[in-house]
């Protein structure tokens, strides 16, 4: 029984990584001016799309500076902060972005490890 349970475990998982490698992927970045957190969160995400997302992502980077008022509309309370709207559920990711593996988790690429 243990067996069949891991069998289906392990396809569902296998099943799970097909779909999000087809999957495109709608991200945006909210950052504070040129600020080398800032910089390094902007580098970090784009390192990390082209490696694991290649061809299936878009990217936008948002300073807050120049456009101040979407902080308050998609409440952003600390910066970096990356918001993947698509594909859903919706995750937010804070700080920058050099935790590969948390990021990888926060997009849905890699299982949560307990």
């Amino acid at each position: 029984m243990a067996d069949k349970n891991l069998i289906d475990s392990t396809a569902s998982f296998e099943k799970t990584l097909k779909s999000s490698q087809d999957q495109f992927y709608t991200l945006r970045l909210y950052v504070i001016g040129t600020s080398p957190q800032s910089v390094r969160a902007i580098n970090n995400i784009k390192s990390i799309c082209e490696e694991h997302l290649q061809g299936r992502y878009e990217l936008d980077v948002i300073d807050l500076h120049q456009q101040p008022q979407l902080a308050h509309g998609e409440q952003i309370i600390a910066s970096p902060t990356l918001i993947k709207k698509l594909p859903l559920p919706l995750r937010r990711i804070i700080g920058d972005m050099s935790n590969e593996d948390r990021v990888l988790v926060g997009l849905d690429l890699r299982p949560k490890i307990k």
